[in-house]
């Protein structure tokens, strides 16, 4: 079996949990792509698969985002699984390093979100955005760290817990409020940084605008209640984001 290029965190007869690195692909986009998360799951569970398993990811996050991902390991737990998100009995938190210092120490945002081309149009496909069409959505912030950069100045660590599930909600959410994420490609700086990139990939120019290579968002915090039981897991920031932090001038 190739080397995993993932952690595992913790594993039961039906779960395991592992932390992503970013810039891994959770599912195949297309034939004769790069590996997976996916593809590394299948060989890592081949013996639970050929004895009926199957790989199940509960919770997906995107390519750049780091962080834990929760796995069903049968079609029983898959569905336990989703009932325990129906019941709201899976706890999610996130950490996400923000441009600016927010006014609260903590705050929340309830506001629709759909694709944007649904209702204007829009050179991405995907870009989610503010609509009042949209599907609800709400997330609360908290001001875990204020710093000064060396280099960009004012930056933030918020603690992010998402309430509801929709996607790129955190990253659309925090630049509603003001205050976008780093290295965010689609809802930083300008758009034209995400169709820049699709074209030439990272470039001297995207790091003048973004700063960092992807935007610093991180899966930090995973519970669920499976059949009764309580299970909790936790990872802490990855080496890139905690660098990105280290060229600070001080904190507050």
């Amino acid at each position: 079996m190739a080397e995993l290029p993932f952690r595992i965190l913790g594993e039961t007869p039906d779960l395991l949990v592992v932390e992503k690195p970013p810039f891994l692909l959770v599912h195949p986009t297309r034939l004769g792509g790069p590996l997976t998360l996916w593809d590394y799951l299948k060989e890592l569970l081949a013996f639970e698969i050929a004895s009926g398993g199957q790989v199940s990811l509960i919770n997906r996050i995107d390519r750049e985002t780091s962080g834990i991902v929760l796995i069903a390991k049968h079609h029983a737990a898959a569905r336990a699984c989703a009932m325990a998100m129906e019941r709201g009995e899976i706890e999610k938190e996130y950490l996400a390093i923000v441009i600016g210092w927010p006014e609260r120490e903590s705050w929340s945002v309830e506001a629709p979100l759909l694709r944007l081309g649904e209702v204007m149009p829009s050179k991405i496909w995907l870009k989610r955005g503010v609509h009042f069409s949209g599907a609800s959505a709400c997330t609360e912030f908290q001001v875990r760290e204020r710093f000064t950069h060396a280099k960009h100045g004012p930056l933030a660590l918020i603690r992010c817990i998402p309430l509801t599930g929709r996607t790129h909600q955190i990253r659309v959410h925090l630049a509603h409020s003001g205050h976008p994420v780093v290295g965010d490609k689609i809802y930083g700086p300008s758009e034209e940084c995400y169709l820049d990139f699709m074209e030439t990939g990272w470039s001297s120019t995207l790091e003048k605008q973004l700063w960092h290579p992807r935007h610093a968002l991180h899966s930090s915090i995973l519970g669920v209640n499976f059949l009764g039981t309580s299970y909790r897991w936790e990872c802490m920031l990855p080496p890139d984001l905690q660098n990105l932090l280290t060229g600070q001038l001080g904190k507050l």
